[in-house]
């Protein structure tokens, strides 16, 4: 089912519609895939479902960590103007509380891959903190290592930033819990996926303040904001297969694709790919069979 031409989001990323309530938002998943920071041009089938629904799943199971955002996932408790398009909504969609979102993305690493492993060639570092020893690419790293991240201030690229840094940008002590927060929730969810055959290698959380709380916000430890590494298959010393779109930046980077618009086609087998390693991967996480809202 395409997406309604009938909604209108009051702020559109590259994956996510956000529709402002007032004192809540709508938060919607569409099937949208980016990559290098460009969104491409083929959805991949049911990718919302397993965004939100996976989202869902860690909500409860970290709600006693930290407070999150999340209301209702009911298509009952929609506003009424909502009520047209519940059918492709159903699945998909979130009521939240709103936040003042901290501008600082809260990255934990158990293992060393992408920009990190990138930076610790070069300078055998990972955001400016020293790691010792000879580490391969995707060896885990004797602890999980909060590293985190800002937009840069020209263009769209994220930036790796110093926890100095995110403390100048969100105050010493919100840094030091954010920090402290972040290492928790992964080391909850890394050691849940261990059991059932996934490696978390890495994942980005984002919080906000609510009434003065610090609480989880966004999606959380989706195919989209992590790295998941079938545990059967780990092998460092080289990149990892995955259940998360690193399967689609991989095809892109053997296109010889130069990173700008308008990005290549997707071959009909690689977003056919994609969907099954993300409907995999709830499957394995959640210990559920991943049944779709609608048809595709």
């Amino acid at each position: 089912m395409a997406e309604p031409t009938g909604l209108r989001p009051d702020t559109q990323g590259k994956v996510r519609d956000i529709y402002d309530l007032g004192d809540r938002l709508l938060l919607v998943a569409s099937d949208r895939i980016s990559a290098f920071d460009v969104v491409l041009d083929q959805p991949i089938p049911h990718k919302g479902e397993v965004l939100t629904k996976l989202s869902l799943f860690w909500f409860d199971l970290l709600g006693d960590i930290v407070p999150n955002h999340f209301l209702s996932a009911d298509v009952a408790d929609l506003p009424e103007q909502f009520a047209p398009h519940a059918d492709w909504l159903a699945g998909r969609f979130m009521l939240v509380k709103k936040a003042r979102v901290f501008p600082v993305e809260c990255i934990v690493r158990g293992y060393l891959a992408g920009s990190g492993w990138k930076e610790y060639q070069r300078n055998g570092t990972v955001c400016g903190m020293p790691l010792g020893g000879h580490l391969r690419e995707s060896d885990k790293l004797d602890e999980p290592q909060f590293t985190p991240s800002t937009k840069a201030e020209i263009g769209q690229h994220d930036m790796n930033i110093t926890f100095e840094e995110a403390a100048d940008i969100v105050g010493a002590q919100v840094a030091e819990t954010l920090d402290r927060t972040s290492v928790a929730l992964y080391e909850r969810a890394r050691d849940h996926a261990a059991e059932r055959g996934i490696i978390i290698a890495d994942t980005k959380f984002e919080f906000g303040d609510i009434d003065g709380e610090i609480t989880l916000v966004d999606e959380v430890l989706t195919p989209d904001s992590s790295r998941f590494w079938p545990a059967e298959e780990y092998e460092p010393g080289r990149g990892q297969a995955s259940f998360d779109k690193q399967y689609v930046r991989d095809w892109l980077e053997a296109s010889g694709w130069d990173k700008t618009p308008p990005p290549p086609t997707l071959p009909d087998e690689i977003v056919a790919g994609t969907s099954k390693r993300y409907i995999e991967a709830y499957e394995k996480i959640t210990g559920r069979t991943f049944v779709p809202e609608r048809g595709e």
